[in-house]
């Protein structure tokens, strides 16, 4: 029975895998900084050297966009370095795959219909940089999965959504970006995504096909649109205005378009993929 190791197992990503992970057969394993500083080399070797795994999801990242701006060092330590240690030890444990995580701001959307994985990147802030750093690292090795996908939102951590409920118990008025359009991603959907492919490749349902690929939730919206939804799925009496990103700036630029085109990762790996609406009330209900 294969192992998974899941690192950066903290975040959003990481704790919706552990709350599924009983429902696939695969064993699976949970590290955070605390239990393995994966932007430590030997660390790390010897960690894989003692605990062998089949898998890695790897959710470990810095993931603060406008901290990004001042914190590049840091930020570059654990979006790209880290990858760097990562491969290494890919080399010396044959059996072993990775499945890493990127993001939507490597593009600097100024395309207007859905990206493909093979559109041209051009990040607009250093979050984005140092992705797509860690993405060239594995791009190309014949047992590793990028996936990018956007607007994580989960039950667990600090996301937009849960972000927007705190606030809509504390005002009336929320002003909220309308010029910026994506889909949001289901942290829960993307990890029983990941899930499946594992649990499809160890029963040979399917091929193990490394490369880039695409996961968000069907659909598109603003952010704008999103806050509406959820202050319509709690009830919230107060009003969502819409405003433009100039009236709201922040350190980092934002793309102005990052819609996902998941048409590779269906056809590849069959996987099917939930409409963001659908996936938002079931968040909420769980979270309310």
């Amino acid at each position: 029975m294969s192992k998974v190791l899941v690192t950066g197992a903290n975040g959003q990503l990481g704790r919706e895998i552990k709350k599924i992970r009983n429902s696939f057969r695969q064993i699976y394993s949970f590290t955070d900084i605390e239990e393995l500083d994966v932007s430590d080399k030997e660390v790390l070797e010897n960690y894989l050297a003692s605990n062998p795994v089949d898998y890695i999801i790897n959710c470990a990242a810095y993931t603060d966009v406008d901290g990004a701006e001042e914190d590049v060092e840091r930020a570059m330590q654990l979006n790209r370095d880290v990858l760097v240690n990562f491969k290494s030890c890919l080399e010396k444990h044959s059996q072993t795959r990775i499945f890493h995580i990127s993001t939507d701001y490597v593009f600097n959307g100024e395309l207007t219909r859905p990206l493909r994985e093979d559109d041209r990147t051009d990040p607009l802030g250093m979050y984005g940089i140092t992705k797509l750093e860690g993405e060239k690292v594995l791009l190309g090795h014949p047992r590793a999965v990028i996936m990018r996908t956007s607007w994580l939102f989960s039950v667990f951590g600090k996301n937009f959504v849960k972000s927007m409920i705190n606030r809509m118990d504390q005002r009336n008025d929320l002003r909220v970006v309308y010029d910026q359009i994506g889909t949001p991603t289901f942290a829960e959907d993307l990890a029983r995504a990941i899930m499946q492919i594992i649990s499809d490749v160890d029963s040979g349902h399917s091929d193990f096909v490394p490369g880039l690929f695409h996961y968000s939730n069907e659909g598109v919206c603003s952010w704008f649109d999103l806050a509406v939804e959820v202050c319509r799925l709690i009830n919230c009496k107060g009003n969502v205005i819409p405003i433009e990103s100039h009236e709201y700036p922040t350190p980092a630029k934002r793309p102005v378009y990052s819609v996902l085109n998941k048409s590779k990762i269906k056809e590849v790996y069959g996987v099917e993929v939930p409409y963001w609406r659908d996936s938002l009330e079931k968040c909420i209900k769980n979270l309310l």
